[in-house]
């Protein structure tokens, strides 16, 4: 656990400590893509638009009001005037416009969010407050474009975003969020001071801190001795053992992460190349598929998660019902251990005196299992996963690593399995994007952001059409017929959807802005509500602008928030999209 310079009875109100048992690799936000990493980004720069906290819907941020062209093509921003970066330089319609033109021309800068410019023909600024986008086709996620706006001034000098120079308080803490960065140690903590001229006004609180702790149990500890004040990714055992604590409350909230069991399937980068150290019998689909009969969902709903998840279908979960594919009984792939034998069989796998099978052609069928070593969650599900594949002949080796070991290690495509998970938003582009080709990163590793390394034309095709949908209902079931295709190769077996398990100290913070409204999650939102509208115990609630609208009052009634909105702006586009991260 990492020692405080500051007693906790000195940080009462003043400072909001939060805990982490997840990594923070490095802070450069053309390139940060595990989870803890992107809400760094979240909280020093503004977007052009954010997700409301009310439903995550795009709000006004960077950008005060947008309109569209009738064929869909151009989109012009309207930039909000008198706002500056944390150096003193004026906030303006060339800084996003930079943002994109270099995410457009640079391959290394796509790595993060890559997918939101894929269609892009042009970016402008005529002038200081406007800002054009053109697209080569409708593209329906124009609306909420989730990309860190960076000052050109301070990345334009930055030719090769590879420099250590990218990753340093001194770069990343230009901003103009409602946190900026001022101190940082890699996979241990980052501090952030209160942007006091923050155009949504100030945060109630001077300091934010992000601390790294080595799991789960480390980070309980520091909340109950009032060392950190909020913490999530709790386990179901320690959300109950929470409950009824004094001076600590918890939250429940539907999730809006899945996790999954990845499959090196014989991956391969960008150049069609192969890559990693696979087991070469994981090309045999037969083989994969009887994998995923092999796997019981509702065991890890029921024991892993003491039934804190829902079962899962497709890799958008069910709290966005408008695009998550629950298959019908006929697609649907059954957890059933005799199928999964009899699969192995037909398929050649022969059974051994062990009890192993050997592979078609020689020898025994042994796989690698990795997962985070830091999380409670990995080191359960594996040992079910163990036994499960056992019973059906699969040899499995176990090995938990650091969250930066295991990131490595996918990127590379050096596993055969391995526990991960992705958190999702309304808009379904982000997540489907991560199965595309094109997601799949270049021969140096760089220059995308892929879960599965799946490459296949059915499924771009299918990805393609829902980008370019503007009609809700058929947008929706072109994500689910990629989300069933995706599924019926078995590059990944989706295990479950979690519920959000969160607790905060209650002596020193009163309330925290959740998101969705009312019943939303506290920390890791598409956002940056959580922290941001923190509010000290003794303090008013916050009635900071939500962005539901150009103009927000909140009013506070004990429990009972209740949004006014007043005026208008001209909000076009589909529901919020935001590529949140590997982990």
């Amino acid at each position: 656990m990492l020692p405080l310079a500051v007693p906790a009875h000195a940080q009462q109100g003043k400072t909001l400590r939060v805990a982490l048992i997840t990594g923070i690799d490095h802070l450069n936000p053309f390139t940060a893509t595990l989870l803890a990493a992107t809400q760094v980004g979240r909280f020093n720069y503004e977007f052009l638009t954010t997700p409301s906290a009310e439903k995550a819907e795009p709000a006004p941020a960077l950008a005060e009001s947008w309109t569209t062209s009738p064929d869909k093509l151009t989109w012009t921003f309207k930039i909000r005037q008198g706002t500056k970066w944390s150096d003193g330089r004026p906030v303006t319609a060339k800084d996003p416009a930079f943002t994109f033109k270099r995410m457009m021309d640079d391959e290394t800068a796509r790595t993060a969010n890559g997918s939101y410019v894929s269609s892009f023909d042009s970016v402008s600024a005529p002038d200081d407050s406007t800002l054009v986008i053109k697209t080569k086709t409708p593209q329906s996620t124009v609306s909420l474009l989730d990309v860190p706006i960076v000052p050109e001034h301070v990345w334009e000098p930055i030719k090769d975003l590879n420099d250590p120079k990218t990753d340093t308080a001194a770069v990343v803490g230009v901003g103009n969020g409602p946190y900026l960065l001022s101190e940082y140690k890699q996979n241990e903590y980052v501090k952030f001071k209160a942007n006091k001229n923050y155009w949504r006004g100030a945060p109630k609180v001077d300091e934010l801190q992000l601390l790294v702790f080595k799991d789960a149990e480390a980070a309980v500890n520091a909340l109950k001795q009032n060392e950190v004040d909020v913490i999530n990714r709790l386990t179901p055992t320690q959300f109950d053992a929470l409950k009824g604590q004094p001076n600590i409350a918890t939250n429940k909230a539907p999730g809006r992460r899945y996790d999954e069991v990845n499959i090196n399937f014989g991956v391969q980068n960008a150049d069609n190349q192969p890559i990693g150290n696979g087991n070469p019998a994981l090309k045999d689909v037969r083989l994969r598929k009887a994998i995923a009969q092999a796997i019981d969902p509702k065991t890890i709903v029921d024991r892993v998660m003491g039934g804190y998840a829902q079962m899962p279908g497709g890799i958008i979960p069910s709290v966005y019902s408008a695009y998550h594919w629950d298959p019908a009984d006929a697609e649907r792939t059954k957890f059933d251990l005799a199928a999964a034998n009899a699969t192995l069989d037909a398929a050649g796998y022969v059974k051994g005196g062990d009890g192993i099978r050997s592979v078609p052609g020689g020898g025994r069928l042994e796989l690698r299992l990795s997962g985070h070593a830091s999380r409670p969650y990995d080191q359960r599900a594996t040992q079910y996963i163990t036994g499960w594949l056992k019973d059906i002949g699969i040899s499995v080796r176990q090995e938990l690593v650091s969250d930066e070991e295991l990131n490595d290690r996918s990127n590379a495509g050096n596993y055969d399995l391995y526990i991960g998970g992705y958190s999702t938003n309304p808009d379904p582009d982000s997540v489907l994007s991560l199965h595309t080709c094109s997601a799949r990163p270049n021969a140096q590793g760089k220059g995308a952001n892929t879960d599965t390394f799946f490459c296949d034309p059915q499924y771009d095709d299918l990805y393609a059409k829902q980008l370019a949908e503007t009609d809700l209902a058929k947008r929706a079931e072109y994500s689910k017929q990629a989300q069933a295709r995706l599924a019926s190769q078995y590059v990944n077996v989706v295990l479950d959807y979690q519920n959000v398990l969160e607790a905060y100290r209650s002596d020193t913070f009163a309330s925290f802005t959740k998101q969705p409204q009312p019943e939303g999650q506290i920390l890791e939102q598409s956002g940056y509500w959580g922290v941001y509208g923190a509010t000290p115990a003794g303090q008013q609630a916050a009635s900071n602008d939500s962005g539901g609208g150009n103009t927000g009052l909140w009013i506070a009634l004990g429990a009972v928030v209740v949004v006014v909105l007043v005026g208008g702006g001209v909000l076009i586009g589909r529901r919020g999209r935001n590529a949140d991260d590997r982990e």
